[in-house]
């Protein structure tokens, strides 16, 4: 099953939609979660690609859970989904998926 992209952009801007009246920075960290997928896929191959595309990486203690952050870059729907897009098409790669995006505290 191929991952739905447009969906995953919508989701995005909706949040920045229903964030009106919220006072956001002008930019921040942004952290994106992934979660395995495939009990045989790679942690250190996919942490290896988020470092060469510029993220940060760390695992959750669940065992379950990557987060790539980056930034600071602006706090906009399309810089967030600009990033999110490239750390899904890496994550993807590796057989971890999306499971959302929060601004860094």
């Amino acid at each position: 099953m191929s991952h739905n992209y447009e969906t995953q952009r919508r989701e995005t801007f909706q949040t920045f939609r229903q964030s009106k009246g919220i006072s956001l920075p002008k930019t921040a960290v942004v952290e994106y979660a992934f979660f395995i997928e495939e009990l045989d896929a790679s942690w250190n191959a996919l942490e290896r690609a988020f470092r060469l595309a510029g993220f940060k990486t760390r695992r959750l203690k669940d065992g379950e859970t990557i987060i790539a952050a980056i930034g600071p870059i602006p706090v906009t729907a399309e810089a967030i989904w600009e990033q999110e897009r490239i750390a899904t098409e890496i994550a993807l790669k590796h057989d971890f998926y999306p499971d959302g995006w929060e601004l860094a505290e």
